[in-house]
């Protein structure tokens, strides 16, 4: 009882305030409150960390400690007089929110615009007889700063505890290198911004090759770099112009619903950096495993000069047979609703990776991501993205059916109904069976569903459509199937 809790890690930062619980499907207070902790440290916590460490060292109580930037404490609600400042700000309390959806998603509104400025203000909650207090968080790292955390003398083997046990993630990871921290992506559903911030802080090349040189050290190191990444590949080095801009901006995405003007894209430091890591005499493969960002590249214009020699050079030398990207989506409506740009991009991205592929003599495949049952989405929709990617012959395998995490506006709109910043009502797919019906569409070439989809395309006025559902795929292409033979085997 008398050793301080100090919470951390990702889910402390998507609980800290009230939040929706998908799992109980209930509204949730502070994991504070839950956990019995007893402070939390939410983002990025090295910083944090060592101003803990300080303090304690010093002396310090863990009550003493009510201004620690990236933390949240709980206070007694009698303390609230002497604690509250003209500039904090007030959400709605965890008693009200219970009984009005539409309170909780006002406060989402809030705490997004917070959590994505430069200089934020303290916001407090009240809940169960407590005050939540959650401090601003520290200003975007320095360079100098992130170079100090991934330059520490890190092992880069699994705990211990794991004693050789195979561990499909670190196989993943094990001689791969991350570049930077944060995305200004703001997608709806996504929790990377919530978490690392939304503006993106880079590693030094120097910092970078230090780590290259390690890796080619490792003992199972074969010569292939998996992944130069972080959590979108190529926003490597990417930020604002006018920095002050940046520090009187509140925008949840700098590239929706279109490109900030502010914003540096140009991708010729990342080319170089590429150029270099592969220039390392042990190093025969440097890929990209991690997702990237077309809408980067295109914004619906040719590339310019800069962006088409990265995704020359990305395509013939760094892509390991497949490349990760994620439309998410077909219809506009829907990714209006998660924040991602027309699907035209991914059209015009999907040509492009096939010229240079064709040009470059190569057989690489082009993978997309897409969710099912997201705020928006309807059985409609569903449909059309399986018609519009089975005309480009993909036979989709990463897919996911929209799960409702913590602290995103996706989640926020699943639970309240609305979206927060129009405050007008959005479908959204709960139960099993509206979800089932949604996700089917992905896996049109599977037997089962086969018959249900032509009828329900039928339905829909998509007469022409449903006459050529039946399907086979082979090597991952779609190829049309006889309905003759295929009635008659199945009768044998």
């Amino acid at each position: 009882p008398d050793v301080p809790i100090v919470l951390g890690g990702i889910e402390a930062s998507l609980r800290r305030f009230v939040h929706y619980d998908y799992w109980s499907d209930s509204l949730k207070p502070s994991i504070l409150v839950d956990s019995k902790a007893d402070i939390l440290s939410y983002g990025m916590g090295e910083k944090t960390l060592i101003e803990l460490a300080h303090r304690f060292v010093a002396g310090y109580t863990i009550e003493q400690m009510t201004d620690v930037p990236q933390t949240a404490i709980l206070r007694p609600l009698s303390a609230e007089p002497a604690i509250r400042r003209e500039s904090d700000i007030m959400l709605s309390s965890y008693e009200k929110c219970l009984k009005d959806k539409i309170a909780y998603a006002i406060d989402f509104k809030t705490i997004e615009e917070e959590s994505n400025k430069w200089h934020a203000n303290r916001i407090l909650q009240r809940m169960c007889d407590k005050l939540l207090i959650v401090n601003p968080q520290y200003e975007p790292w320095s360079q100098a700063d992130v170079d100090a955390s991934f330059d520490l003398p890190y092992t880069r083997l699994p705990h211990p505890r794991y004693k050789g046990k195979p561990i499909p993630a670190y196989d993943m990871i094990r001689h791969s290198v991350n570049l930077h921290r944060g995305c200004f992506g703001g997608c709806s559903f996504c929790t990377i911004s919530a978490h690392q911030g939304k503006f993106v802080v880079s590693r030094s090349e120097q910092s970078i090759m230090n780590e290259i040189r390690k890796v080619v050290q490792m003992p199972d190191f074969k010569g292939t770099i998996t992944d130069l990444g972080g959590p979108s590949a190529n926003m490597y080095n990417m930020h604002g112009i006018n920095i002050d801009f940046c520090q009187m901006c509140k925008r949840p995405s700098c590239i929706f619903p279109s490109i900030c003007r502010n914003l540096n894209t140009n991708h010729e430091q990342l080319t170089e950096l590429y150029r270099r890591v592969t220039d390392n005499p042990s190093v025969k493969h440097a890929f990209v495993g991690s997702g990237i960002r077309y809408d980067l590249l295109l914004n619906y214009d040719k590339p310019t000069p800069d962006k088409m020699t990265y995704i020359r050079q990305l395509i013939r030398n760094h892509v390991s047979g497949r490349l990760k990207v994620a439309p998410e989506h077909t219809s506009d409506m829907v990714l209006n609703a998660m924040r991602k740009p027309s699907f035209k991009l991914f059209k015009q991205f999907n040509q492009i990776f096939l010229a240079e592929n064709d040009a470059a003599g190569l057989n690489q495949q082009l993978i997309p991501y897409f969710i099912s049952s997201h705020p928006a989405s309807t059985k409609r929709d569903m449909a059309q993205l399986m018609l519009e990617t089975k005309k480009l012959n993909f036979k989709l395998e990463q897919v996911q059916d929209f799960t409702p995490t913590p602290m995103t506006l996706s989640t926020t709109i699943y639970y309240s109904g609305v979206d927060p910043y129009t405050m007008k009502p959005v479908y959204t797919a709960k139960t099993k069976n509206e979800k089932l019906e949604q996700r089917k569409y992905f896996f049109w070439y599977k037997p089962e569903y086969r018959r249900q989809i032509e009828a329900e395309l039928r339905k829909m006025g998509f007469s022409d459509c449903a006459a050529s559902m039946p399907y086979t795929c082979k090597n991952g292409r779609p190829t049309p199937v006889n309905r003759r033979t295929t009635k008659h085997k199945k009768n044998r």
